[in-house]
């Protein structure tokens, strides 16, 4: 088996920041509908909660080996089951760069503390003798 890993962490602030900035515009650009809503408790939205599905995003990035293509921030979906477990989805331009690059699932794993979030994505490229 052969796999890929994408790391990220990113500073709460830096999200927190960028809601109080760009506000609307800034959310739908980065984030689908169901990751702002994952991440709102009540009225309140988490900039903790976002900041870990930003890093994901970023490490899946680092994982898919994106260089100089357009990806869409909103191709990749961080998504959370009811027991709380984060699984990634992709669509479109993601989606498509994944098949080509011979990548069949990915495992994502997020951390957040105090002002920091982390995530780790592994690609799995079992259907194939090695990335490339």
């Amino acid at each position: 088996m052969s796999m890929r890993v994408g790391i990220d962490m990113i500073c709460v602030n830096e999200v927190r920041d960028s809601l109080a900035d760009h506000g609307e515009r800034y959310l739908s650009r980065v984030f689908s509908a169901r990751e702002v809503s994952d991440c709102t408790s009540g009225a309140r939205l988490s900039p903790s909660r976002l900041a870990g599905r930003f890093a994901a995003k970023e490490a899946a990035f680092k994982a898919l080996g994106v260089s100089d293509e357009a990806v869409p921030w909103t191709d990749i979906e961080v998504l959370r089951d009811p027991s709380g477990a984060v699984s990634l989805e992709l669509t479109d331009t993601a989606a498509t760069l994944a098949r080509r690059e011979g990548i069949v699932d990915f495992a994502v794993s997020l951390s957040h503390e105090r002002e920091f979030a982390t995530a780790v994505v592994i690609a799995d490229c079992r259907n194939t003798t090695d990335c490339r």
